[in-house]
């Protein structure tokens, strides 16, 4: 015997995800109407109930495409459907907002409907479809995160921390709904795989199509930046297969051209300042392709001190900023970011840096100038309500300190 639910995940939940507590409530509360109460005393009300509101391919209603979402076939379903909506829905709810994340919810129970429908004569009930269309969109929104699970053996019993990436691609999508029941005929008969399958399919895509159209805030935790950062690797990886793309990727603009044969520069050798500087960058490059960030930063305080000009590649400048920040060390990430901004005016990230060097200069160096120019270009121009709103508090205590009027100032 083996079984893996998961009961809780890392995930931050900064907004009380209203809609799926009621949502979780609402289906408890219709469970216990039709199959508690709707029982008592020998009466047949409940299931009555569940004969005129489930999905019946054979006798199709618009509204039984929404009724047999909250409908259920015992406590093991409800309990099972109810604590994956708890563990997967609260995370998505609290990032898409409460109105969206009911909507998005109804729509992938709809669509499961009627991917099951296509594929089946058979009547079906459950909130599963919807809930999987949940799940992928936890996996899309958050596919780092780590999921607690508690897993039983035969004898063996415990928990152990999964990656969501890992836990809901492999186990949950393609094991349980894909691999197991062709292995295991006649035991998934009375589950509604295709429901499943159909719920999990618009999830994902929905969701990606939200963050590729920005209707969603995109941050560095969601699966498209992982796939970016993937890219990037892999783009990396290219650059240094080749000596001179090497020697570009690693030293920037005082790169020169080398030999593909020695390895060594085709022009004149340099100097021992330049040898130096083109060392230290070279060490840079490879500690941060290594993950050693810190290492990367405290390296590239040595390259300031032998030329105080020096400007990384974008990626590898943005990393040694943010890693200044990481270290408490806020003048020289401000510093650091000013550069990338002064070198790179173009970068995507650019207005997401200015925000965060608003918020640097306030709140750690007092530098209230500097952040009030970088403060009202952020809350002006940022697309995620709560970092703009932020920008706007900022805003206001850098006016407060200054001794302006936050209510007269111009924006």
């Amino acid at each position: 015997m083996f079984l893996i639910i998961p009961i809780k995940t890392d995930s931050p939940v900064r907004r009380r995800p209203y809609v799926n507590h009621a949502l979780i409530a609402a289906n408890i509360l219709i469970f216990l109407v039709t199959d508690v109460l709707g029982g008592l005393g020998g009466n047949t009300f409940g299931e009555e109930i569940k004969r005129r509101f489930i999905l019946d391919p054979s006798n199709l209603t618009l509204t039984s495409f929404f009724t047999y979402q909250f409908l259920h076939g015992g406590v093991v379903h409800v309990l099972g459907n109810m604590l994956f909506l708890w563990v997967f829905g609260n995370s998505v709810n609290s990032k898409m907002g409460n109105v969206a994340y009911l909507l998005f919810y109804l729509a992938a129970g709809i669509f499961a409907g009627l991917g099951f429908a296509m594929t089946s004569q058979q009547p079906v009930l459950g909130a599963s479809g919807a809930i999987a269309g949940v799940t992928t969109a936890y996996l899309v929104l958050f596919p780092r995160s780590e999921v607690t699970t508690f897993y039983w053996f035969w004898f063996y019993v415990g928990t152990l921390h999964l990656r969501a990436l890992l836990l809901i691609g492999l186990k949950i999508i393609l094991w349980d709904n894909i691999i197991s029941p062709r292995i295991s005929a006649g035991v998934y008969e009375e589950v509604a795989v295709s429901a499943h399958i159909a719920g999990y399919l618009f999830g994902f895509v929905v969701c990606m199509v939200l963050l590729l159209i920005r209707a969603l805030p995109r941050d560095q935790f969601d699966i498209l930046a992982l796939f970016k950062r993937f890219r990037q690797r892999q783009q990396f990886k290219a650059a240094f297969a080749d000596p001179n793309a090497r020697a570009r990727a690693t030293f920037g603009r005082v790169a020169q051209p080398v030999s593909p044969v020695t390895g060594r520069p085709i022009e004149a050798e340099p100097s021992v300042a330049e040898t130096e500087i083109l060392r230290i960058r070279g060490d840079i490059a490879k500690s941060i392709a290594e993950g050693d960030y810190a290492g990367a930063a405290d390296r590239y305080e040595q390259l300031l001190l032998r030329d105080p000009d020096q400007c990384l590649p974008r990626r590898n400048m943005l990393t040694i900023a943010n890693q200044f920040v990481t270290m408490g060390r806020y003048p020289q990430a401000a510093a650091a970011y000013e550069k990338h901004l002064k070198a790179y005016p173009k970068d995507s990230d650019i207005l997401q840096i200015k925000f965060l060097l608003g918020i640097i200069y306030a709140k750690y160096l007092r530098q209230y100038e500097a952040a009030e120019r970088f403060l009202r270009e952020s809350a002006d121009r940022l697309t995620d309500p709560a970092q703009r709103q932020q920008a706007s508090e900022w805003l206001a205590t850098v006016l407060a300190a200054t001794g302006q009027d936050p209510a007269t100032s111009e924006a």
